[in-house]
């Protein structure tokens, strides 16, 4: 029989399930307030910055501007204004305000209209941050990043896919390293190119999730080690949050070492993913040496399996990706039917050479040209 509770404890309770009702909405509360003043900070920050860069380049463009005024005016500005404010105005820094306003300034026209010529401490102050946020979403830090890609569309696709994903600075980082641009442009047309500039990567169909070579330095693989499958598979789990961001945009992680059964025996996928944008699922299998045709087949029977055991009816038919060191074109153009949606791609276990990577897109571009 349960034991009733006596009034001053039903009260006492009540009254400690109000405070703690309370505590949440003061803690909710607290939160927001705090990521609305990160928020403004930033845009604070990233308008005054801006606006520094305009007068500097206003200054230059006044007068005297040659090379060696401009770098004795980023000096003598840095120790007077160090000198006053302290940190955060050294010469590069500088350097990086003006070259920030050159970039984006037409962008960013419409403010600067307002900020123009003459500047007043209330210039900054009227700017509206949701007005600002529309013009730039990332942090100065991640801008100063951006500031040494020197190809235009390259940086604007960085800075949409950044802004997209919430990339965080050493993520930003590390797609730029890893030529995440350069591996995504190579497997466009010229059109879809120029898209990767103007909106970033878009998913619409199973040809834009691929890429090549996949990076998989984040694993901490010697590139001359011995290693199995085994080990790569378990290295990639312990890794798993590394993986999906360089997998691309929409990927959810469902089974490693998959388990089915037909005529009796048993057959095990890799790793099986679910990409949330083509609404399919994603079977990956890893091989250490260079690619088969009984790797091919048997990729082929797992997608088989998939979409006639496992995919809804709804959902878009299964995609099957073989990751190889060496894959071999030749090879899956005689293996597989021309519709068949399965793909060899190479990994590395080391961050590409982005200038191998640049040549191979010029040529590409070359070809291209010449259609």
């Amino acid at each position: 029989m349960k034991q009733k509770l006596s009034p001053k404890i039903t009260k006492e309770l009540s009254s400690s399930r109000q405070l703690g009702l309370l505590v949440d909405r003061v803690r909710s509360l607290v939160q927001s307030a705090r990521r609305t003043a990160t928020y403004n900070i930033n845009s604070l920050q990233i308008l005054t910055n801006f606006e520094i860069g305009r007068l500097i380049v206003e200054h230059e463009q006044a007068g005297q501007n040659r090379a060696a005024y401009g770098k004795e005016t980023l000096k003598q500005l840095s120790l007077r204004l160090t000198a006053e404010f302290g940190r955060g105005f050294s010469e590069d820094n500088l350097s990086n305000m003006r070259k920030f306003h050159i970039i984006w300034r037409d962008r960013v026209s419409p403010i600067s209209e307002k900020a123009s010529r003459k500047l007043r401490p209330a210039v900054i102050s009227q700017q509206p941050a949701d007005q600002l946020s529309t013009h730039f979403t990332l942090s100065w830090s991640h801008y100063v990043l951006l500031l040494g890609i020197k190809d235009a569309r390259e940086r604007s696709f960085y800075e949409i896919e950044a802004s997209q994903n919430f990339w965080s600075v050493p993520e930003l980082k590390r797609q730029v390293n890893a030529s995440l641009y350069e591996r995504i442009a190579l497997s466009r047309d010229k059109e879809q190119v120029h898209q990767l500039a103007m909106e970033g990567q878009l998913i619409n169909k199973p040809a834009d999730i691929l890429k090549d070579p996949y990076v998989l330095e984040f694993l901490g693989f010697d590139e001359k080690a011995k290693y199995s499958e085994s080990d790569l598979e378990t290295a990639i789990i312990d890794k798993l949050e590394h993986f999906l961001l360089e997998l691309g945009k929409g990927f959810l992680f469902e089974a490693r070492q998959k388990r089915f059964t037909f005529d009796e025996d048993h057959f095990f996928v890799d790793l099986v993913f679910y990409n949330r944008l083509l609404r399919c699922y994603v079977l990956i299998d890893l091989k250490i040496g260079k690619l088969t045709h009984q790797d091919l087949g048997q990729m082929q029977m797992y997608v088989n399996y998939f979409d006639r055991h496992v995919k809804q009816p709804e959902e878009q038919p299964t995609i099957g990706i073989i990751l190889c060191k060496k894959k071999r074109d030749a090879l899956v153009e005689l293996t597989l039917p021309k519709d068949a949606e399965i793909h060899a791609r190479e990994y590395q276990l080391y961050l590409p050479s982005k200038e191998d990577l640049k040549q191979r897109l010029m040529e590409w571009a070359r070809e291209e040209e010449e259609k």
